[in-house]
């Protein structure tokens, strides 16, 4: 296939999402796994649609590589997370891309929403087939990208240790308020914290705050979100999480879907989110450098050197087709391949 067909290929399915395509995909992916609703879905979906499958935008991205038509294709092993729906859709899509061929481990939490897609480009330009094949254990491939936690990132490192790879681990996004913020900032905060239930890579599960910040406030303009503590898994951990801190005797705030706990950590449990304090921005900023492999994303107002790149409020789940995992340039380790 040529670059000019994949790139057609891939707009019209986006267009096809858009209008509503994959209606029993849905059904079926929120039966079989109850943190996926379709709410959640709908939004993997059209976010992906609007920022991912667009020819301009595909386009745009790809003008930052050299591609060489000549050179061999790899078969590129994916071992995929299934925190949130279609998360390793941007690996499939950047394989396919870079000219290569996926071997796909899918999580058996989303093994509907992307096989349905696949499937769908498969219908129409059967030429697709070659470039995605689906496995229970890999085997036959030339280097791997390979998401998970910290635990399994150390089993990853050695299983794969002979072939070229990626590795990813355990991060979380944070955010940093000034105390400036409008009530439209703090509202589109809770989309970055609540989204998928907070279980992304990219969910705010820290805020650093400053000195004198007023937290009940800030618990109040989540009240949109309550309606979240009537799911029955996300209510059993907001229900398990207060007890053990009611237990532990730790201080904490706690509204309807939320508890606010005060914490150094970064990573914070379900329900949960972490604030910390800070006195000026240019500690923070040495204190955010120090934590870089901890962290996904980073939203705020703030536009600080020595912070890295940061997203408006809200727009924590809805990055660039040219937004990599980990900062780490997964098309260009693609194009590297000897």
């Amino acid at each position: 296939m040529t670059q000019s067909e994949k790139i057609s290929l891939l707009d019209k399915l986006g267009k096809y999402a858009q209008d509503g395509g994959f209606e029993d995909e849905i059904r079926l992916a929120t039966s079989k796994n109850p943190w996926f609703t379709e709410e959640n879905i709908r939004f993997a979906l059209a976010s992906i649609s609007h920022h991912y499958l667009n020819e301009d935008k595909i386009k745009q991205w790809l003008s930052a590589y050299h591609f060489d038509e000549k050179k061999q294709t790899k078969n590129i092993g994916l071992v995929l997370a299934g925190n949130i729906p279609l998360v390793g859709f941007h690996d499939i899509l950047t394989v396919f891309l870079s000219g290569n061929r996926s071997v796909i481990k899918y999580s058996d939490k989303d093994d509907v929403l992307i096989p349905a897609l696949i499937q769908k480009m498969v219908e129409w330009n059967p030429k697709t087939t070659s470039f995605f094949t689906r496995v229970d254990k890999l085997a036959g491939y030339d280097a791997v990208i390979a998401t998970g936690s910290n635990n399994t990132s150390k089993y990853f490192e050695y299983y794969f240790r002979d072939k070229p790879h990626l590795i990813r681990k355990n991060r979380n996004g944070v955010a940093i308020l000034d105390g400036k913020e409008s009530e439209d900032d703090i509202r589109r905060l809770g989309h970055d914290i609540f989204t998928y239930f907070g279980l992304g890579c990219r969910n705010v599960s820290k805020m650093y705050i400053p000195e004198g910040f007023d937290l009940p406030n800030l618990l109040h303009a989540f009240d949109p979100w309550k309606s979240l503590a009537f799911h029955n898994k996300y209510k059993n951990n907001l229900d398990y999480n207060h007890a053990l801190y009611l237990l532990n005797q730790e201080p904490f705030l706690i509204h309807d879907a939320l508890i606010l706990r005060e914490s150094e950590d970064i990573a914070s449990r379900v329900a949960c989110v972490h604030y910390e304090y800070y006195k000026n921005v240019e500690d923070l900023s040495i204190q955010i450098s120090n934590r870089k492999d901890e962290i996904q994303c980073i939203v705020g107002n703030l536009r600080q050197p020595g912070i890295s790149e940061t997203f408006d409020f809200g727009d924590a789940q809805t990055p660039s087709v040219s937004t990599y995992a980990d900062g780490v340039d997964t098309m260009q380790f693609l194009l590297d391949l000897a």
